[in-house]
Formats: structure tokens, sequence, C-alpha cells
């Protein structure tokens, strides 16, 4: 399955949204824009669903309602989130869910849901709160999606959600752990326990993995002839790659030796091979040559292609060459414009000036990242 809408009413910078999704979508805008609190609905739907998860620890974990209801939302203190569920781009959608959260007005001030609710090909199965919610409003803490006991009609979205996987590698959490002190972040999403997570993967799968990641390195990283897999005597697992040198058997060296680039990319491989769920990459330029950034969307591409279900990617960017790509449409691109009122979210084909950039032979990323650049950017000079 694939996301085909996603609607948001006073989610974080956003105070509504109502957008179109493709198999693969591109999300640009201005610095602190929320490129990032966009990616996080998704997010936040998988730290519901997810074992362990639910309503309460996915808010707790971002800081609380009040920290996830958008500044413009003023005298409505709602949130939502809606998303369209369909098995092919372009398909009618097979399943619809939507949450609604407010926080209580006194006490703990916990949030609770003000609805939740699900379609079947158009048919309302889920329409919360009912009469036990009602007579008993603790019910109200929790959701379905939660509840093996009562999501037993809509798995399918259950395991949809679970299965996010969003991966932001961070290269110094990766070489260093034991600097960063503290309890690892749910989900591990910068990667600190990256390592171990590929050392947990079956032996087969993992070495299979390595083989197509070691070859994508060899093209991209000078000198790099071999990688794989380790494990030191205390049974810490590494990542060791051997470089041509004027040793008859080259010279090897670990992950913490690694360029941040070199890092980067093998998190960003061992995500495109790891599932063929709901991927949410962010910045995957960060660190990269241009001229392995003008090659990601292809590479993006191909991967979807082969994939045994059909695999959606949500990416967001800064860069105009990863936009330089022929097969990027501006269908393709959600483009954020933050205004007093909150943050704006248009697909890139219905902004007319693009759409004339692009019918008069520019790329999708000429015609839209001008549009990024603060407007004031020239009096930065005056600072100096």
């Amino acid at each position: 399955m694939i996301v085909t809408h996603l609607k948001l009413m006073n989610w974080r910078n956003f105070q509504k949204v109502d957008v179109p999704l493709r198999n693969r979508m591109f999300i640009t805008g201005p610095n602190a824009s929320g490129k990032s609190n966009l990616l996080d609905a998704f997010r936040f739907l998988r730290d519901i669903a997810k074992p362990g998860g639910g309503l309460q620890t996915a808010v707790t974990e971002r800081g609380g309602l009040s920290k996830l209801r958008c500044l413009a939302a003023k005298q409505n203190p709602q949130v939502e989130v809606e998303v369209h569920l369909a098995n092919a781009e372009g398909a009618e959608p097979t399943w619809r869910y939507a949450i609604g959260i407010k926080q209580e007005t006194r006490g703990y001030r916990k949030p609770y849901l003000v609805h939740e609710k699900v379609w079947n090909n158009g048919k309302q199965i889920i329409n919360r709160p009912e009469d036990d919610d009602i007579k008993d409003d603790l019910r109200l803490s929790q959701t379905y999606l939660e509840q093996i006991n009562s999501n037993s009609e809509f798995r399918p979205i259950v395991k949809f959600f679970s299965d996010v996987l969003y991966l932001h590698l961070v290269p110094q959490l990766l070489r260093h752990p034991d600097y960063f002190t503290g309890p690892s972040m749910p989900g591990d999403p910068f990667g600190k326990s990256f390592l171990e997570r590929m050392a947990k993967t079956p032996q087969k799968t993992r070495k299979a993995r390595l083989r197509k990641i070691e070859a994508a390195l060899r093209i991209a990283v000078p000198q790099l002839k071999g990688l794989t897999d380790a494990v030191d005597e205390r049974g810490v697992p590494h990542l060791e790659a051997t470089y041509e040198h004027w040793r008859a058997r080259g010279a090897k060296q670990r992950e913490d030796q690694f360029s941040d680039g070199t890092l980067r990319m093998m998190g960003l491989f061992w995500s495109l091979l790891e599932k063929d769920s709901l991927l949410l990459l962010e910045e995957p330029e960060m660190s990269l040559n241009t001229e392995i950034v003008r090659r990601l969307p292809s590479l993006m591409y191909q991967v979807q292609q082969k994939s045994k279900r059909q695999r959606q990617m949500l990416i967001s960017t800064h860069s105009e060459e990863l936009l330089q790509d022929d097969g990027i449409a501006a269908e393709e691109v959600l483009f954020l414009q933050p205004e007093v009122e909150g943050t704006q979210v248009k697909l890139a084909a219905d902004i007319p000036e693009i759409v004339a950039l692009v019918k008069n032979g520019l790329s999708v990323g000429e015609a839209v990242m001008p549009k990024t650049r603060p407007q004031k950017i020239v009096q930065l000079r005056l600072l100096s």
C-alpha cells in the first residue's frame, strides 16, 4: 500500500494541509518551513501503532500536545491527522484513517481522542467516540490503532504504520556512540545503534545487502575495494572497509575512520534495501558529492521497481542537484511556503510560475529551488 492523500489540521507548522501523494515525493522549502515536521506526521502514526507505543507515549515523546499544536491554531485546540491508503498510485483509497486529539484543560493535561475514524472501501467501520467511550472517558486516552483486541477489522493499517522506516544517520553518533550517554531515542532515528541493527539482521540477508552496498561504494568512494562486517574481542559489531594501498593486501579501516559521506551513503543504501515499507528520507544529499546527489533519484527509482511491494518514498531536500533529474515531475514535489498563519503546502504542479518554467525547459530543481531562498539573503553580507 501507499499513502495517496494527507490531511493535517493544526499540526506543528501547519494550520491546514490537504495534498495528494505519489509513489515518490520530494519535499522542499525554506529553512524552518516544516519539512521535518511534515514527515513527522507519519512517524507519529508509526509511534502510536508500533508495539510498546501508543498515543500517550507518542505525544509525550514530542513534548506534549502544546508542542504539536500549530501556533496559528488560535481558538481551535484540536490537532488532526488523516491519511488515505491505496494499493497503487492513482487507485481509489482502500483505507482511510483519521484521528483528532485535544488536551485536558486541567489536571495532568493528558491528550485524549476527539475522534478516531476508519473507512474500508468507502464504508466507515470505526467512528469514535462510541457509547462505551462516553460511559468511560478514560478509554479515549488510547486509540484502537494500539489495541490488538480492537483493531482486528483494520490490521493492514496497523501493520503499514508500524513498519514506517525513518533513518537520518548522524555520523558522529555512529562513530562514537559511547560519547553520547543517556537513553537512546525510540526507533534510533539518528543511527546511534545502527551497527547493532545491522548485526541483528539474519546473516544471509546482511551479507547480501553489504555486497550491494560495497558495489555502490566502490564506484562512489575512491580506492575502496571491499566492505564487510566484523565483531571485536568484546563482541561489539563493526563495519570494515579495505582500501587500495601500497601494501599487497591493502589497508583496512573501521567505521570510526570513515568519512561522513561514506557513513551517510551506507545508512542511505541500507535504508533503501531494508524494507518495502514507507521510507522517510531527510536531506539525503548531506555530505555527498554533487555528482552522487544527481544520481540518487534514479537509484531510488530502481529500488522502487525492484521491491516486492510498491514502495513509497518521501524525501525532504534543500538540493537543486537532487531535483535536476529529468524523471522528476512537478507532481512529485511539495513546496512549503511559510506564512503568518502557518506554512502552506502546495504541489509544484499547482504553482503556475513553476509550471511555466518547466515547460520552457528548466528542470524541476531549477524552477523550484530559487523560491526557497530567503528574500533578504543578500543582507547577510552587511554583518561582516
